[in-house]
């Protein structure tokens, strides 16, 4: 049995805990506003542009002189996987959903004959994936010095993508992330950004407007070539930003949970405390009493 010294002693270290995580659960707070506001901002423009790029596809359907980026390699051989995740831990179950998804769809693609690479956004992705994928790991892009996701991030990130398509080293390239939903609720997706995926049109434009209505100068060709390398930096500039959202969300969540069983926990060791602490001061005066009787 713990002595009294032992209890006080959990009880402080819980209650130091407690401060700690209910201050990350506040920090969280504050950041989650910025980077939801940030997200729900971003979303819209990809949406639109995948309306214009739908739009553009139609003319181009089943020909041979539609660009690369949309029709792709002509192989489906090897895949990239880009896995973005956060730099740090204490956010729940976030890394571990989104690297769920991405060991399903490796074990998918190895079970079809495929040659699968991992890209790694973010440690943590890394730390999970290297204990039975190390090997698949090309390399790993660490964003933790940067306060604030900017476009030119992703610009970066998507100019290699699609340098390694153009040299020949990847047939398909599948981006995974987490679209934010709520302080509760990440949704972990995978999406294919290289060759695009481009949407039915009836799913692109959400004014339902018929392409036959657009005229576009100059031709559909240019403007592909021009859009389609800019679209994969939307895309991948677009699941940072949903991740970084979430990776909030789940730590606010994951904060709070913490904070609420640090004190439970609080309560449980006090009243441990106070009932070891009462049977001691009894058992002291029946002894003293004892003595004084045999006196």
């Amino acid at each position: 049995m713990a002595s009294l010294k032992d209890l006080r002693n959990r009880i402080a270290s819980v209650k130091a805990t407690q401060k700690i995580t209910k201050a990350m659960q506040m920090v969280a707070a504050a950041k989650l506003r910025r980077a939801q506001e940030a997200a729900e901002a971003a979303r819209p423009y990809a949406e639109r542009m995948d309306a214009v790029l739908a739009n553009l596809a139609a003319a181009f359907n089943g020909s041979q002189d539609a660009p690369k980026l949309m029709t792709g390699s002509g192989k489906d051989d090897v895949h990239l996987l880009v896995v973005a995740t956060a730099d740090r831990g204490l956010c729940g179950g976030f890394n571990n959903s989104i690297v769920k998804l991405a060991k399903e769809h490796v074990l998918r693609l190895q079970a079809q004959g495929k040659d699968v690479k991992i890209l790694c956004v973010g440690k943590k992705g890394f730390d999970i994936l290297r204990r039975d994928y190390g090997h698949l790991v090309i390399d790993t892009i660490e964003l933790r010095d940067v306060k604030k996701i900017g476009f030119s991030h992703a610009d970066e990130i998507a100019e290699r993508l699609m340098g390694m398509f153009d040299d020949g080293e990847v047939d398909v390239c599948t981006l995974f992330y987490a679209e934010f939903q709520s302080v509760i609720s990440q949704i972990p997706t995978a999406q294919q950004i290289i060759p695009v995926s481009v949407p039915e049109e009836s799913e692109a434009d959400p004014d339902g407007v018929s392409a036959e209505l657009y005229e576009y100068e100059p031709g559909e060709a240019e403007l592909l070539e021009a859009l389609l390398p800019r679209n994969v930096s939307v895309q991948v500039f677009r699941a940072l930003l949903e991740n970084a959202a979430s990776e909030q969300g789940a730590r606010m969540s994951a904060m709070d949970n913490a904070t609420r069983n640090a004190g439970e926990m609080i309560d449980k060791l006090t009243l441990k405390y106070n009932r070891q602490r009462q049977a001691q001061i009894t058992t002291e005066l029946i002894e003293i009493i004892a003595g004084a009787e045999a006196l």
